[in-house]
């Protein structure tokens, strides 16, 4: 007999509109990215204007990747020997590398080639220039305590990335000035006990200047560390949105609320208009003002190397620390000579940028403050962490001068000899004595707003009491100027005490002393019961 069974059909839900929606309808079916889209577009974002400095930072990146594939086309990194016969005259017939007569070419002879050279160079620097900033920012105002920790070992990481940029960037021409700070790595790196002639070799592809030099800082510089620029700002921002943005204190603002926009649309809108207008500014700057011009300086030959020719300023504070060490530091034993001229520099350095990018993780081990941070600090309330800050900006502004040391002689005047004993002093004496002034400015604007919360504004209107003291009227802050100034924690010294052991082991003395160095002679927030009094005060 014939089966009575009946058979379901599910009919697959039908798509209506034009090709994108149906393009769109296909990949969400296969991805579920809409659930992703959604939960990403919902993320609110801070409107400050401090928080630009790292959208700075990516749309110069953008402009770096743009221009930077326009000149992969055109520019042969090799370093066999030519001669040029391009169109710029005065270098006609001077002998030269493949890889400095293509940078001419791109720069005389390719449509548009000098202005997309410029373009990556301007946007580079802006690059590196922008991250720092927002560094700094981060820094000052607390963003990078727990749990931003990794996020601020991450910046870091794409400062170094971005300087290494730069410099393989800049090594890339082969010209007079590439050559001078290809030729002081490769003595840095000469300078290294035991292994610093094979590395030498082994990079340069045999004695200075080799001949792989070039093809190998190009390899670097267009695939091995963009990558890892993108790779560490995919991680950045995966982070920050993981752990939401910090925001400034104010009513309404707690450590889950943060007010601001959300990305779609109003902040993606925003995010775009503000890319274009700084590609804008890059592509303005690139064509109103040179920058690198290697045909002033000519193919490397170290024979007519002068004062004058100076490393992109991101990099100038590896040169101006070599600068700064005192003459005469060499150990000489049979058959080898020690020169701390070249490993003091290079440990010094090392130990600057270890501190720098470990600070988060000591900062928290001093003040035994483990609480999740997202509300930002005013420097001014945290007057020992923004000296420190400021003692780390004169140290490197120093090193940073001093590469500087034979164009500040030669413009000023100035004997070399006191040029370079002014910044050696400074570099000892300069970061103790910001420390100092910045801690003592951080101290009395805290008694300021202290004094301003608790009174309010002076008047300048004197009034008599009827017993007959003279008495200044005080205009009272609204609740949102009072929140600015009250609104942050106070931290206590760690109080020493003994372990499950019962005993106080040395590095517990060590951390509770450098405790009390950290919070001593900080000002204490008005309490309410203060505000109250001052209230009742005011009233009366």
């Amino acid at each position: 007999m014939p089966s009575t069974a009946t058979s379901t059909t599910i009919a697959a839900p039908v798509r209506e509109g034009g090709f994108i929606a149906s393009a769109a309808g296909y990949l969400d079916d296969r991805t579920s990215l809409s659930g992703a889209v959604k939960e990403f577009g919902r993320k609110i974002f801070p409107d400050h204007w401090s928080f630009m400095l790292g959208e700075v930072a990516l749309y110069s990146f953008v402009a770096i990747l743009l221009s930077g594939t326009f000149l992969t086309f055109f520019f042969d990194p090799s370093m066999a020997h030519t001669v040029y016969e391009g169109s710029y005259i005065p270098l006609k017939g001077v002998p030269m590398s493949v890889a400095m007569q293509s940078t001419l070419d791109i720069s005389f002879d390719v449509r548009g080639g000098l202005l997309m050279r410029q373009v990556h160079h301007w946007a580079a620097l802006l690059f590196v220039a922008s991250i720092g900033m927002h560094m700094l920012r981060v820094f000052f105002t607390g963003a990078f305590r727990k749990p931003r920790e990794l996020n601020w070992v991450i910046g870091f990481v794409l400062f170094i990335l971005a300087m290494g940029e730069g410099f393989t960037g800049y090594s890339l021409p082969d010209d007079l000035l590439s050559g001078n700070g290809l030729r002081i790595i490769d003595g840095m790196i000469k300078g290294i006990p035991l292994i610093g002639t094979w590395i030498s070799f082994l990079l340069f592809g045999g004695e200075f200047p080799g001949t792989e030099i070039v093809g190998r800082l190009y390899s670097l510089h267009i695939m091995i560390l963009p990558a890892l620029v993108i790779l560490f700002i995919a991680l950045h921002m995966v982070l920050m949105v993981i752990h939401k943005h910090t925001q400034w204190p104010g009513p309404g603002r707690t450590q889950q609320n943060v007010v601001g926009n959300p990305v779609l649309p109003v902040f993606a809108a925003k995010a775009v208009g503000f890319m274009f207008l700084i590609l804008g500014i890059i592509f303005f700057i690139a064509s109103m003002f040179a920058i690198n011009p290697i045909w002033n300086y000519g193919p490397y030959d170290p024979s007519p190397v002068s004062a004058g020719t100076q490393p992109d300023w991101y990099i100038g504070f590896a040169d101006g620390a070599l600068r700064l060490v005192p003459p005469g530091l060499e150990w000489h034993f049979p058959g080898v000579t020690l020169t701390w001229a070249i490993l003091l520099p290079l440990l010094v350095l090392v130990l600057f940028i270890v501190a720098v990018m470990f600070y988060p993780f000591w900062e928290a081990w001093v003040t035994g403050d483990q609480r999740e941070h997202h509300l930002l600090d005013r420097p001014r309330n945290a007057p020992t962490r923004t000296g420190i800050g400021v003692a780390g900006m004169i140290f490197y502004a120093t090193l940073w001068a001093a590469a500087s040391s034979d164009l500040i002689s030669t413009h000023f005047g100035m004997a070399m000899e006191h040029v370079i004993h002014f910044l050696q002093l400074n570099l000892i004496l300069g970061p103790i004595i910001g420390f100092w002034i910045t801690k003592r400015i951080c101290i009395a604007l805290t008694k300021k707003d202290r004094t301003l919360a608790l009174h309010g504004i002076e008047s300048g209107r004197v009034i008599r009491l009827p017993h007959g003291e003279f008495q200044e009227v005080h205009v009272p802050l609204t609740e949102e100027e009072r929140w600015h100034l009250v609104s942050y924690n106070d931290y206590a010294p760690i109080v020493l005490r003994p372990n499950a052991e019962g005993k106080i082991t040395g590095r517990m003395r060590r951390r509770a002393a450098l405790s009390r160095w950290f919070f001593e002679d900080r000002i204490e927030p008005v309490t309410t019961t203060e505000l109250a009094k001052a209230e009742e005060h005011g009233h009366h």
